[in-house]
């Protein structure tokens, strides 16, 4: 198994992971239902909610989630109801989310493509630091 590889099964197929966003000089965070497919990151929100604002003015986000730091680009790719494999997903991990604000007309996906992602691991004791570059292909470990 390589490293992505490694990387993907350790993350797995969903997780309430922490969404964080950023426009005029104001970062906020929350909780938020993730799916994970195809090494992309999958949530839905409200467009009247100031995350999808901020997202709108600046699509850069960063995901939290366990011991991975995620950084990426975040895009809307529409309705929850009219993307099965979303639905699909959502339902299996997340049924409660799905009944309670899928078929809101307000309710948008938000597609996050990671640019990076780190974690930190210990060996022997010892602090490491693990960054996948997505976009270069490349993995590295560092002593810290």
């Amino acid at each position: 198994m390589d490293e992505f590889e490694r990387l993907w099964k350790d993350i797995g197929e969903s997780g309430v992971m922490v969404l964080s966003t950023c426009a005029d000089n104001r970062v906020t965070s929350r909780s938020m239902s993730v799916i994970v497919s195809d090494g992309r990151f999958y949530c839905q929100t409200s467009t009247e909610y100031l995350k999808y604002r901020q997202i709108k003015a600046q699509p850069r986000v960063a995901l939290c989630f366990g011991k991975y730091s995620i950084e990426g680009i975040c895009r809307d790719i529409g309705e929850p109801t009219e993307l099965s494999y979303f639905m699909d997903s959502m339902s299996k991990h997340f049924p409660d989310a799905v009944k309670r604000w899928s078929a809101l007309p307000e309710e948008r996906v938000l597609e996050i493509t990671p640019l990076l992602i780190r974690s930190w691991i210990y060996e022997n004791e010892i602090p490491y630091t693990e960054t996948w570059d997505m976009q270069k292909k490349t993995y590295r470990k560092e002593r810290q």
